[in-house]
């Protein structure tokens, strides 16, 4: 388990983006994405907002999501819960991070749908501390777009949302985007944060 943190630490501390390319494992991966098809199947998912007020805009976010929460009926996001909140203690232990809650979400792009260039914290609100998103689409091919685009100092970094990857960095420094998508994307998305 340490060696996936530490992939992620490690690749963070040397270059401001944080990568591992089986943070999930491959079981858990697959668990989640029948989730999110299950979710998307039930109609349970809803279009993702922006901003504080969740403004709801297909010209800037065109993503679905649904949130993850201890009471939801799916037993098998324990593992998931579960592997956050001992990143966060390895984290706050080795880096004196001081993480104190998460947040995460369910996201499933569909064809044609983008996320324009932002940053994950708030103007008034800066608790987020490190944005950590998890990848579950297999087979992923360069030709298929969808890929985050992360904006740091004056060079962009291409990253494929290959199933098992997780991508960790600040979520008040490093603008990014998500190129539009030729297939349907899927993902966890979300947030460590001091309160």
């Amino acid at each position: 388990m340490n060696d996936k943190f530490e992939d992620l630490i490690e690749s963070f501390i040397e270059t401001g983006v944080g990568i591992s390319n089986q943070f999930l494992n491959k079981a858990l991966a697959n668990i989640l994405r029948n989730n999110i098809k299950q979710l998307d199947n039930d109609n349970r998912m809803f279009n993702a907002g922006t901003g504080k007020s969740l403004l709801k805009n297909k010209e800037i976010r065109g993503d679905k999501i649904f949130w993850i929460e201890k009471k939801n009926k799916f037993d098998n996001e324990k593992e998931f819960i579960e592997q956050i909140e001992n990143f966060i203690d390895y984290l706050n232990k080795t880096c004196f991070t001081n993480i104190k809650s998460y947040e995460f979400h369910y996201a499933l792009y569909e064809v044609g749908s983008f996320y324009k260039v932002h940053k994950d914290q708030f103007n008034n609100d800066n608790s987020r501390k490190f944005s950590l998103i998890s990848y579950l689409n297999e087979n992923w091919l360069e030709e298929d777009g969808g890929q985050l685009l992360i904006y740091q100092n004056n060079k962009k970094q291409f990253i494929n949302p290959d199933n098992q990857k997780s991508v960790f960095f600040r979520s008040n420094l490093l603008s990014h985007q998500v190129i539009k998508t030729n297939k349907i994307r899927m993902s966890i998305g979300g947030w460590l944060k001091s309160s």
